[in-house]
């Protein structure tokens, strides 16, 4: 089913960092203006530092939330001892969303080239809530978002989204 309709969504955005602030975080606030730009409600906004337990403690409250849809998270994939959003989120997901991250890698390697390896970032499901989880770096949203995001949580994109799927991943 192909909708003609815009559907927004209700998005919360994640910032992992030690050191950003609301005031210098530019991944962040980058994601929250694109996300408004396009047509979506952010419902929620935060900050936290790159640990394991405090990650699962702010995504598990939006997965627990129903007037959260999708949740995107910048920062914390890399391959540094600090890095661990990939090891805080997968045990949270339901299903894996395997090609985000292969995807985002072969547009990400246009830009910036076999770096690229570096990322660590993954999708999935979590309680009907969608999860990705980008770098940190404001190009790599920026690259993540018009290549990949943007279309995928627009309901009129053709053949297929994730937008006009949401009201089913919780079936059974």
């Amino acid at each position: 089913m192909n909708q003609t309709v815009f559907i927004p969504l209700a998005v919360a955005v994640l910032t992992v960092s030690d050191s950003r602030t609301e005031a210098d975080d530019k991944s962040g606030q980058f994601l929250h203006d694109a996300l408004s730009r396009a047509g979506h409600s952010v419902v929620a906004k935060d900050i936290v530092i790159d640990d394991v337990y405090q990650l699962r403690a702010v995504v598990s409250r939006w997965i627990a939330d129903p007037g959260v849809r999708v949740i995107i998270s910048t920062g914390g994939t890399g391959i540094t001892g600090r890095d661990s959003t990939p090891e805080a989120m997968r045990p949270l997901f339901d299903k894996e969303i395997a090609g985000f991250s292969e995807l985002f890698r072969q547009v990400s390697y246009e830009e910036i080239g076999a770096s690229t390896i570096q990322s660590r970032c993954l999708a999935g499901l979590a309680n009907g809530t969608l999860i990705f989880c980008l770098p940190g770096s404001s190009g790599a949203c920026r690259t993540a978002w018009n290549k990949i995001l943007e279309p995928q949580l627009d309901s009129r994109t053709k053949p297929c989204n994730f937008a006009q799927l949401i009201e089913r991943f919780g079936e059974r």
